[in-house]
């Protein structure tokens, strides 16, 4: 094999949590290793199908669909979508011949890594949670590297396998301190009246919403402005709640400048996905997390708590959120001495170069083969 001239598999999705990774893997590869060929392997009509091309990589779809919680009909289809995505990953695998497969977790990533390791492909896994996934767990005995983000991941993975290594995360969030005028002027706001930015995923978080809209005049109250994403799913009713009352209020269904808000805010109000977290280790402002109890083994709370026993964030459940969440965060903002204190201790967490410690282990990978 040429040293320089090498091919991987990516394989993975279904949520942002998983693609975001798995592209900046590939621009990470693709910048130190130009010569590289990529071929990502997702699921039909999942996320990744769109946002992966977007980003300019090939893609594949398999036809693979998770796994049904209650005993029902959906098994028969489950079962079936397994066996036709194991032929279609093995015809995968025999045409592209990669020389290594990378797992981001996801539907797609066990059929995918399956059929390489079968193969004899050296395969790398990319955990991105405190508490793996099924996929990842089932496919630890299959792969030769295992990076995480996390501390004590032995007690899932084989520990001569595992590499800290952190999520890869954008770049552009790096290095936001000289952005704050800039974010000002973006996002209408005053440079003397504290900013807390509210953000539930890019489809939004519906307890959150209703928790923010429910405490509107208290932060108009307290002087308190708000950038405040909603998702597609709550943009609407959030208009309409929000009517004329413009001032100190930025409110739109997705923010395209990320950047920009980090470097505007005071406080976040954030969702515990662990890519959200890796971001905002390195943003380094204090965050309140309203993990989501809508995922397996309600590993966003797994996350957050990760966070929390060090100091260096703060949550509410979702349950309590309509309740307490605004009070907690406007107590926050009031706080300076925690928001300090918050802000010191999540820095420290930062791990700001994955995706070229990943990138480097998969050349590793692919050239000691």
């Amino acid at each position: 094999m040429n040293e320089n001239k090498f091919k991987v598999l990516i394989s993975g999705g279904g949520t942002g949590g998983h693609i975001f990774p798995a592209v900046s893997i590939a621009n990470a590869l693709r910048e130190k290793y130009p010569e590289v060929e990529i071929q990502f392997v997702g699921a039909e009509g999942r996320m990744e199908m769109e946002k992966v091309p977007a980003a300019g990589y090939n893609i594949i779809g398999l036809p693979i669909m998770g796994m049904p919680r209650k005993l029902s009909l959906k098994w028969f289809k489950f079962i079936s979508s397994v066996i036709k995505s194991n032929g279609k990953a093995k015809k995968i695998i025999a045409d592209f011949r990669p020389d290594v497969a990378v797992g981001v977790g996801g539907y797609a990533s066990y059929p995918a890594l399956n059929a390489a390791s079968r193969a004899g492909v050296p395969c790398l896994l990319q955990e991105q949670n405190s508490y793996p996934g099924v996929v990842n767990k089932k496919l630890a005995g299959k792969v030769r590297k295992i990076c995480v983000a996390y501390d004590n991941m032995e007690r899932f993975f084989p520990a001569e396998k595992i590499m800290k290594t952190g999520n890869p995360v954008r770049q552009d969030i790096r290095n936001i301190d000289s952005k704050r005028n800039e974010a000002l002027d973006f996002f209408g706001l005053e440079a003397d009246k504290p900013i807390v930015l509210v953000v539930g995923g890019s489809l939004g978080a519906k307890t959150i919403n209703e928790s923010i809209a429910g405490g509107l005049q208290k932060f108009s109250d307290a002087g308190v402005q708000l950038i405040w994403q909603t998702g597609k799913g709550y943009i609407e009713t959030a208009r309409g709640i929000v009517g004329e009352q413009k001032k100190g209020l930025y409110v739109n269904d997705f923010i395209y400048k990320m950047d920009l808000a980090f470097a505007a805010a005071d406080v976040i109000v954030s969702r515990a996905g662990a890519s959200t977290i890796s971001e905002l280790c390195i943003v380094g402002k204090p965050v309140v997390f309203v993990p989501s109890p809508n995922v397996a083994e309600d590993h966003q709370t797994k996350n957050a708590m990760a966070l929390v026993d060090k100091d260096a964030a703060l949550m509410v459940r979702d349950v309590d959120a309509r309740n307490v969440l605004v009070d907690k965060v406007l107590s926050l903002v009031s706080d300076m001495p925690s928001r300090e204190r918050l802000s010191q201790n999540i820095k420290k967490l930062e791990l700001l170069d994955a995706a070229n410690v990943i990138a480097e282990e998969v050349y590793k990978l692919a050239y000691e083969k």
